[in-house]
């Protein structure tokens, strides 16, 4: 004679830390305006720079790393809007939370890292450090609020 047992199963809670993929795409959007301002405004940056950053040089190289950090910064924008929901819920809120973190993209990595990183290469054009260029403030915050504007859009669809 067959018998059945019932057994307990644990439920276990799931929380949402963010869409990674959303925080992919809404980062290479951010990065390609941030890099189209840059390409015109301030092309030593894109060609010299940042490939320097690597041991490269050009273009090409610069636009190809800047375009692989937005992504990567994107996912960790997703993590904080993921962390800060409140903040996030609708593209208008998300661009200013995208904006306050491009500030402290431009801070930290902009101002501190790249130059340090660039004395450590020994390219020959390293910034001063901090290096807080207002020009460089300017692309940081719009590739953030585009970032930012941009994410909530894409959650639901990713």
């Amino acid at each position: 004679m067959a018998s059945e047992t019932a057994t307990p199963t644990a439920t276990v809670e799931r929380t949402e830390h963010g869409n990674w993929k959303a925080g992919v795409v809404a980062g290479l959007a951010g990065g390609l305006v941030m890099g189209a301002m840059l390409s015109l405004l301030m092309t030593p940056v894109i060609e010299a720079a940042i490939p320097a950053l690597y041991g490269l040089s050009g273009g090409i190289a610069g636009w190809t790393i800047h375009m692989a950090n937005s992504a990567i910064l994107g996912v960790v924008f997703a993590a904080l809007a993921g962390a800060l929901p409140r903040y996030a819920e609708t593209p208008l809120e998300s661009a200013g939370l995208g904006a306050v973190y491009g500030v402290v993209l431009w801070v930290v990595l902009a101002g501190f890292v790249m130059p340090i990183w660039l004395a450590a290469v020994g390219f020959p054009m390293a910034p001063p450090i901090p290096n807080l260029d207002p020009m460089s403030l300017v692309g940081h915050v719009v590739y953030g609020a585009i970032l930012g504007a941009t994410y909530p859009t894409l959650v639901g669809r990713m």
